[in-house]
């Protein structure tokens, strides 16, 4: 489970920069995280070139596109590719922090999270005098769109199972279950990279995407649908891995980390989204709930369930 066993919300502990090139842009982007007050929530900062200043919440309710990536923002200010990030800042436990970007894109880096989470380590982890609040799943949700599916259960933990089906003989069927922690993500996840195929680079460029993608931050399939990086996978299976944590930062946009088991089958930030907002439109089926400080650290943690403020940005 992601958390603190004291059940306290946490910060970065001073600001840490990035810089690299937007995998759909192909801008160049500049991106700072800095340490924010508790209960302030991740927070995105974009600058315009004019000098105005846009603040997008990084939660569910401002998902403005999820074609290819997950876009938060609106029509007159968007930033896109957030998942990576938003899976780095999950898994190490921030709660609280402003991301300033120059740019409407999130850089790729290597394609994978591992940059985002080095990053965080070496700004380290500020716990902070508040609760922190989970959204607990108590019952079961599901939603389907063909063949298609992805679902909350409860569980005693926080939990991704994650199956992928393509027709490529390279990825095939593919499925990830795990347990989420911070050291669980970096080791089986952090490093799994965004992947495409070569017939469809041309598309995608005609429709303006892609103008950032190479091979050292996509793992490229080619016409014999076979990985083209002279390196390789960085595991057997990194497409499902990849997928898993793609769903991780999509599911950070719950505005609080949960306690449950989520589930897909062929998913995809969009179908993600979707489940998110299914289980957040019913108040029936999750609670808010907070840590207790147990006698001893090797008890864990004990939740009880507190009630929802009048503004709960977790409600919908």
């Amino acid at each position: 489970m992601v958390l603190d066993w004291r059940g306290l919300q946490s910060t970065v502990r001073r600001s840490t920069f990035l810089s690299g090139t937007g995998v759909h842009s192909g801008e160049r982007v500049s991106l700072a995280i800095h340490p924010a007050d508790a209960n302030s929530g991740i927070v995105f900062h974009l600058a315009s070139r004019s000098g105005g200043l846009a603040v997008i919440p990084a939660h569910v309710t401002s998902v403005s596109g999820t074609d290819l990536c997950t876009a938060v923002g609106n029509s007159s200010a968007q930033i896109a590719t957030i998942e990576h990030l938003m899976a780095a800042l999950y898994a190490a436990g921030i709660d609280n922090a402003v991301i300033e970007v120059d740019s409407g894109e999130i850089p790729v880096l290597d394609g994978s999270a591992a940059p985002f989470m080095a990053a965080l380590d070496e700004a380290g982890v500020e716990t902070q005098d508040a609760p922190r609040r989970y959204i607990r799943v108590k019952k079961a949700v599901r939603i389907e769109s063909g063949a298609s599916w992805a679902e909350f259960r409860p569980y005693q933990g926080t939990r991704f199972e994650v199956e992928i089906d393509f027709a490529c003989q390279a990825i095939g069927r593919q499925r990830y279950a795990g347990d989420i922690t911070a050291e669980s993500f970096k080791r089986e996840l952090s490093r799994a990279r965004t992947f495409g195929f070569l017939k469809d680079v041309e598309r995608l460029w005609a429709a303006g995407l892609a103008l950032g993608s190479s091979l050292e931050n996509t793992v490229v399939l080619g016409h014999d649908d076979r990985p083209i990086n002279p390196e390789g996978l960085r595991y057997i299976d990194e497409f499902v891995r990849h997928k898993a944590l793609d769903a991780v930062g999509d599911l950070a946009l719950a505005g609080a980390q949960f306690i449950g088991c989520f589930r897909s089958y062929r998913g995809g930030h969009a179908l993600n989204a979707k489940a998110l907002r299914l289980l957040l439109s019913d108040k029936s089926a999750f609670e808010i709930v907070e840590a207790r400080q147990p006698k001893t650290a090797a008890r864990g943690a004990d939740f009880v369930a507190v009630p929802q403020p009048v503004f709960a940005p977790w409600v919908l």
